[in-house]
């Protein structure tokens, strides 16, 4: 994609929020592209890419200095395990192994072949591959039983490796095939609460009992099990407050030298690597930023600021890497000079000079506490806010809640900032990426101190003369929605929001949602009986009443999270109370937009929006 050209004419004075620019919304979606995933194997090196042009996922091959595409134009590789998917690829000697998305079933791909089903149990889905021994491994989801199981390559034969637990992950294979590790969780924990790490042993032609190696008292969250390549197990605990590594011995379990900091993100999704114990290589966050090194500690690709799916082979490291200016891309680091080469992605699009960066913030809230975030200013270098007139503010408010946002070029964010608009992405107290504390403080305080720390945020940019106070907005998707409604109940200090797919009534989605999440609402505000009137403070629903600010709604027609019942009851109310509210359905959108017209019509839609509401004062 090549940069819009560049202006040499003296930039024009224009009320901020009403800027023109060459990237519009099709060009902000186009460049949305992600890789997915990456793994490294005999056969090269294979990665999954995202592309919202045509809304599928393709496996790509990397060999000789080029990338093919291997994924036929029927297919894209996908799992929607735990809704939120992830290991939707494992490497075979033969080829791949891969989820289909449609029907959520796993195929076998030859390097020179067509895709050939290996399952087909309607009601199934897989996630979290891993090659065994002429077998897939995988975590199987069956109509809400979850289990382990193993699928023969050869006629298919599928057999339960494990099951009774409520939630698994990362099924790893020793690598002389005689154990058996994985991650399990219990309701109502969610992964980056409480697991335990298991081990069994091979017995003859079966598996020894079970044995809980680690987390079986509580308190700790264990993440990404893996074997050396002297058999010795690995993983990711936050026992000491912080994702660092971990190494089993026969002494038992000792910390490796690490910084202190988490070494990976909530795992959402299933299949993240983010530490090789076989090479050292390794990546964590301080402050949201993203580090990579090898296991000699020196810094790798210090132009990139977040770092995922990490692999290698007897030369270079490589890794999914995204940085202030760069888009995501494919890296490949020598092992020895550290050299980087991008095999794909990275181009961002805009010209340079064009780039809004980011500053991270850390701001004061509540009692001796603080938050953090990522301002962006108003960057175009044809126009020029009015003299002595300050910008308008976007907040945006990531979802998850337990997620994170970070430093990195991102094409959405760049097109509220080419239009005038300042941007600040929210890490809210709850956030990953900041230790276990921080992300344990939005327990029974959903809806409270996120809420709290957006308004206190604009306090902060205001305060600094960054930002106009009186015109103020604030966006998010799934559980940034929910913020977002709440941030807009009584006397708030924005002007007006958007709800993407958001969460308007809590009980509703404890009740509807799917079994991952179920619980997650007790853990987040109550027990809905004990804590009666905590869920009504925070049900967006049932205050619609009480927003006074205009809120534009954006919902999936087949979201399975938060249902389309949802939206539109959130709609209803407001319009009943005779509150300003507009609502844009896609019929064939899930949790999560990846149509790029549909991406795009969003963008453009919430634009007019804003600057509806801006007008008057910007015409002044």
């Amino acid at each position: 994609m090549s940069a819009p050209p560049r202006s040499s004419a003296a930039p024009e004075n224009r009320p901020f929020g009403f800027w023109d620019s060459d990237w519009s919304a099709e060009r902000a979606v186009a460049a949305s592209r992600d890789f997915a995933e990456l793994r490294w194997g005999p056969a090269g090196l294979f990665w999954s890419l995202f592309d919202p042009a045509d809304g599928r996922t393709t496996l790509w091959r990397w060999q000789t200095g080029v990338a093919r595409c291997l994924t036929p134009a029927a297919f894209s590789v996908r799992s929607r395990v735990y809704e939120y998917g992830g290991g939707a690829f494992c490497l075979l000697d033969e080829g791949v192994a891969f989820v289909n998305e449609a029907d959520q079933q796993l195929y076998v791909q030859v390097l020179s072949g067509v895709p050939a089903a290996l399952t087909g149990t309607p009601g199934c889905r897989y996630g979290d591959l891993w090659p065994g021994e002429r077998a897939v491994l995988a975590v199987e989801e069956d109509r809400g039983v979850h289990r382990l199981v193993s699928i023969a390559l050869e006629g298919g034969h599928r057999q339960v490796l494990v099951e009774g637990a409520d939630f698994y992950a990362a099924p790893r294979i020793s690598p002389d095939g005689q154990t058996l590790a994985w991650i399990e969780w219990s309701r109502p924990a969610q992964p980056w609460t409480q697991t335990r790490l298991c081990l069994r042993q091979r017995q003859g032609g079966g598996w020894g009992p079970t044995e809980i190696v680690a987390g079986g008292e509580g308190g700790e969250s264990l993440q990404q099990p893996r074997f050396d390549d002297e058999g010795r197990l690995h993983c990711l605990s936050d026992r000491n407050g912080w994702w660092q590594p971990w190494r089993l011995d026969v002494q038992g379990w000792r910390p490796l030298p690490a910084v202190l900091a988490d070494h990976a993100f909530a795992p959402w999704q299933l299949g993240a690597c983010s530490y090789l114990p076989e090479t050292g290589l390794r990546s964590w966050l301080v402050n949201g930023q993203g580090y990579l090194a090898g296991g000699n500690g020196v810094p790798l690709a210090t132009g990139f600021s977040r770092f995922r799916q990490l692999a290698a082979d007897e030369r270079n490291d490589y890794c999914i890497a995204a940085g202030v200016q760069s888009a995501s891309a494919v890296l490949a680091i020598d092992r020895g000079s550290g050299a980087v080469k991008v095999l794909a992605g990275g181009e961002c699009g805009l010209a340079e000079e064009e780039v809004s960066t980011p500053r991270p913030l850390r701001f004061a809230v509540g009692a001796g506490e603080w938050a953090h975030a990522f301002f962006y200013p108003p960057r175009n270098t044809r126009h020029l806010g009015p003299e002595g007139q300050r910008p308008p503010l976007l907040v945006f408010c990531h979802g998850g809640p337990t997620s994170a946002c970070q430093p990195v070029f991102d094409p959405c964010i760049q097109f509220w900032t080419q239009r005038g608009f300042a941007v600040a992405d929210l890490d809210y107290r709850g956030s990953s990426g900041y230790g276990r504390a921080y992300r344990q403080r939005l327990a029974g305080s959903w809806g409270d101190v996120d809420v709290e720390d957006a308004k206190a945020l604009l306090d902060h940019l205001a305060g600094q003369g960054l930002v106009d106070r009186q015109r103020a907005f604030i966006r998010g998707a799934s559980a940034g929605g929910f913020t977002t409604l709440l941030a807009l109940v009584g006397d708030t200090p924005f002007r007006g929001g958007a709800s993407y797919y958001g969460v308007s009534d809590p009980l509703v989605l404890r009740e509807k949602t799917h079994k991952f999440e179920a619980d997650y609402l007790d853990w987040l505000i109550g027990d809905p009986e004990r804590d009666a009137e905590r869920y009504r403070q925070r049900t967006p629903v049932l205050r619609a009443g009480e927003i006074g600010a205009p809120v534009i709604f954006f919902q999936g027609g087949r979201d399975a999270v938060v249902v389309p019942e949802q939206t539109a009851a959130m709609v209803t109310a407001l319009h009943a109370a005779g509150r300003q509210a507009e609502c844009h359905v896609y019929p064939e959108e899930q949790h999560g937009f990846r149509r790029a017209a549909n991406l795009a019509h969003a963008l453009e839609a919430e634009l007019g929006f804003y600057r509806g509401l801006l007008r008057p004062a910007a015409l002044l």
